[in-house]
Parts: C-alpha cells; sequence; structure tokens
C-alpha cells in the first residue's frame, strides 16, 4: 500500500454534523500505532476531540494493535494528542465551549513526507429534521443522475 492511499474517513460526521471549519493537525503516535495506520487498521467511528490545558486531545480513535509488536504495543483506544498552532488551539477551545459546538474529525491520513495527519472540524450538530433534509437530497441528486443517464 502507497502512503498516500491511506484515508480513512468518518462517514458519520457529515451526516450528523454541519461543518464550519477545518483544520490539519498532527499526531503524537507509538512506533507500533503508526505501523498500524500505514496498514489502514484505524477507525473514527464514536471518535471526538477536546481541549483540555491549552492542548487538543483525540479520545476513542481506534488503531489496531500491530501483529508484530511485542510487550511494546499501544493499547487501542487511548487518548492521543493532537498537534495544532496556539492560535488554532484557542479558536477551537473556545468555539467548542459553546452550546452545540463539537470539534470532530473527519478524517485520518498520510501526507507527502509520510507523517500521519487527522484533518479535525469545527461541527455544530444537525437536528433530526436537518438529517430527513440530507437524505431527501441525497435521494434527489442520485435520482437525477438515473434521469440524464438513460
Amino acid at each position: 500500500m502507497k502512503l498516500s492511499q491511506v484515508n480513512i474517513k468518518n462517514r458519520r460526521a457529515l451526516f450528523d454534523f454541519d461543518i464550519l471549519d477545518t483544520y490539519v493537525a498532527g499526531i503524537v503516535l507509538t512506533g507500533t500505532e503508526i505501523k498500524s495506520i500505514r496498514l489502514g487498521k484505524a477507525s473514527l467511528a464514536d471518535t471526538f476531540c477536546y481541549e483540555n490545558n491549552g492542548e487538543i486531545w483525540i479520545k476513542n480513535m481506534y488503531v489496531a494493535e500491530y501483529f508484530y509488536g511485542s510487550y511494546n504495543n499501544h493499547s487501542s483506544r487511548r487518548d492521543r494528542k493532537l498537534l495544532l498552532n496556539k492560535k488554532e488551539i484557542r479558536e477551537l477551545g473556545k468555539a467548542s465551549k459553546d452550546n452545540g459546538f463539537s470539534i470532530v474529525p473527519l478524517k485520518v491520513f498520510i501526507n507527502d513526507k509520510g507523517l500521519a495527519k487527522v484533518q479535525i472540524a469545527l461541527a455544530k450538530g444537525k437536528k433530526e429534521y436537518d438529517k430527513r433534509q440530507s437524505i431527501k437530497e441525497r435521494e434527489d441528486k442520485r435520482e437525477m443522475d438515473r434521469m440524464f443517464k438513460r
């Protein structure tokens, strides 16, 4: 698998949240974690970010234990620190304290230099009727594509 082919997405995020602003952050990882991510053995399901003491952390991100790892293997769901500028951390921390706003990871990827990065977003939770509207728009678009292909 090429380095650029690793692209782990959080599919629920776009359905459950309205994305307001996106950031790209580095992740602090151990040796066996980066090896698992390069193999594509990670998941962002039920994952969120939070601010703690001027740092942004990602919680509940699943990175499978590395098969060839020995006693140095990592725990699969530990909290991982994200690397951002102080200005970005301040903006995210201030915005996430407002009611209804969250910091949500959208995808994990490997950049051109071989480093693992996370795309995170400041997002506002959708209401149930917003979700129904999203489903309706998606079905309408699909129907229009079928009509034009005939």
